[in-house]
């Protein structure tokens, strides 16, 4: 039974006409095109194929500088637990495989950087010690370690995810956080923003100076050989290689 509709521009219809329109642009007129083709319209599928992040490495020697002096890579770790792991970098490689990486970089004479980042106190500084172990037994030769900042909008996200998985550490993790920032979720100052302040970054500092010598971390910072840099030419139409 159809009721009247009153008003400027009512009509009576049983199927509304607006969702016709919205298939329409949904599917792009998919559905009429296969109509016209075989008289039939196959039903939309959703496929879900599982996927796990992949390391690829390739070697190439350099014909004018050899690896050891032409490039440095840094990869970080920030646990050893793969379920933490996953926790705070779902779509990441597990530690496992970073490890891997950084050794197989070591393999090719490529200078490789570990670094212990971002250090969440109380979650995940635990490791610092393991990390820097494990990345010596791959034949890295340099590390260090950057405190956690949640600038901007990272805070509050920051701090539901706390919430989520350790709200019992929450309020202990926040409090060292602002310890080490003036009171603060995140110090933006340029100078300071990189080095927190406190009891419990000197802590860290400590810990991760011991380690790092028991373990032969001794290699400051990395001499590149730029002698194969040439400037642009930004005359005309600039190169890619």
């Amino acid at each position: 039974m159809r009721h009247g509709v009153r008003g400027r521009g009512a009509q009576s219809s049983a199927v509304p006409q607006r969702f016709g329109l919205a298939e329409r642009l949904v599917d792009d007129d998919w559905r009429d095109v296969m109509r016209a083709l075989d008289g039939e319209s196959p039903k939309l599928r959703t496929t879900v194929v599982e996927e796990h992040p992949r390391s690829i490495l390739t070697f190439n020697e350099s014909p004018d500088i050899a690896f050891d002096r032409s490039i440095t890579v840094g990869i970080s770790v920030t646990t050893l637990d793969p379920m933490l792991s996953g926790k705070l970098e779902p779509r990441a490689a597990s530690p496992a495989k970073r490890l891997a990486a950084l050794g197989k970089l070591v393999e090719a004479g490529v200078p490789v950087h570990c670094s212990i980042a971002p250090v969440i106190p109380a979650i995940t500084d635990c490791y610092m010690e393991q990390i820097i172990a494990c990345a010596a037994d791959q034949g890295v030769r340099s590390a260090g370690w950057i405190m956690l900042r949640l600038p901007h909008e990272v805070s509050p996200l920051f701090r539901e995810w706390l919430d989520v998985h350790f709200p019992d550490r929450a309020k202990k993790v926040m409090g060292i956080v602002q310890s080490v920032r003036n009171g603060r979720d995140n110090d933006g100052n340029f100078f300071s923003r990189m080095r927190p302040q406190g009891v419990w970054a000197e802590l860290f500092r400590t810990r991760f100076r011991i380690a790092s010598k028991r373990h032969g971390m001794t290699k400051g910072r990395f001499e590149l050989d730029c002698c194969a840099f040439r400037p642009p030419n930004t005359s005309g139409q600039l190169q890619l290689f």
